[in-house]
């Protein structure tokens, strides 16, 4: 077998799995023709071609998918190794991302960290938005953060926040000209603020519950966004019904700016919990950061 250097190999994973030159070039922080010139060389030295190129995208050929289930994992696990040696520092150190939608970042992610990282000078956190129900081991994120009933049971979930409610509200503007909906089926005559979800494409369902009854409502209305501060702002030019996060809504409620509709439909769920796999060997400076982040530590 030819000798191949072992930065060949995490030169090619780095382009199969960012499926560009451009962007593995700036995460290994090398030119991009450097990048190029490295991958053909193994390409050479294996006598098979590993990536497809056409001048809009890079994809792994049949030879290529296989390297990169053979090799990504096992030099996953080696740069898990190096990383668990920060334990023998001083100081824990680790760069770790993290997958969120925008009012757990707001809530819950924000507040931990702004106490959490000035401890650890060397422990780096990049924190990426969205809504999405991403695979964060296909994604390459360390970690996730959803409410506990949207939690797939092959990862383990710590509970970082308190039981939330949802609340559907609109201005007292909007209401000055329509009665307010007195059940979730009422929701289908009002201009309803619509969220869109990533993941499926489509649009989230409004969800509520009482007793034992359950209902899903597919509203409708002018507006659709991908977040929920345009939803919260919407609301309150009087745009529509919002159906967001209680805590985003309260002050609001309390000072006037919105009308709370559906109340007793609205129970409380399971808060936000974050995720990560559990067959992965975490670093010390891992574990501080969950435990900086668990509800209740």
């Amino acid at each position: 077998m030819p000798h191949t250097d072992l930065n060949d190999i995490v030169a090619f994973l780095a382009v199969a799995r960012e499926r560009s030159f451009t962007r593995a070039a700036a995460r290994l922080g090398v030119s991009q023709s450097a990048l190029s010139q490295t991958v053909r060389g193994l390409e050479t030295r294996l006598g098979l071609r590993l990536l497809t190129r056409t001048t809009r995208s890079v994809a792994p050929t049949e030879a290529g998918e296989r390297l990169l289930r053979a090799a990504g994992p096992r030099l996953d696990e080696i740069a898990a190794e190096l990383a668990a040696l920060s334990e023998l520092r001083d100081k824990p150190a680790g760069n770790f991302r993290i997958t969120a939608h925008d009012h757990a970042v707001r809530s819950i992610l924000l507040p931990g960290l702004r106490k959490f990282l000035p401890q650890y000078p060397d422990i780096k956190v990049e924190v990426v938005i969205d809504y999405g129900l991403t695979d964060i081991v296909a994604e390459r994120f360390d970690a996730g953060v959803r409410t506990g009933e949207m939690i797939a049971q092959d990862m383990v979930a710590v509970r970082i926040g308190p039981e939330m409610r949802s609340a559907v509200v609109g201005a007292p503007a909007y209401f000055a000209a329509r009665p307010a909906p007195k059940t979730p089926q009422a929701l289908t005559g009002h201009n309803c603020i619509n969220l869109r979800l990533p993941t499926h494409g489509g649009l989230y369902a409004w969800e509520f519950a009482k007793g034992r009854r359950e209902l899903r409502v597919r509203v409708e209305g002018q507006l659709t966004f991908n977040g929920s501060a345009p939803m919260l702002d919407a609301a309150l030019a009087g745009a529509g019904l919002a159906y967001l996060p209680e805590d985003d809504v309260r002050t609001h409620i309390a000072e006037g700016r919105l009308i709370r509709v559906l109340t007793d439909w609205c129970p409380p769920y399971p808060g936000y919990h974050l995720y990560y796999p559990s067959r992965r060997q975490h670093t010390a400076a891992f574990t501080l950061l969950v435990n900086a982040l668990r509800y209740g530590g």
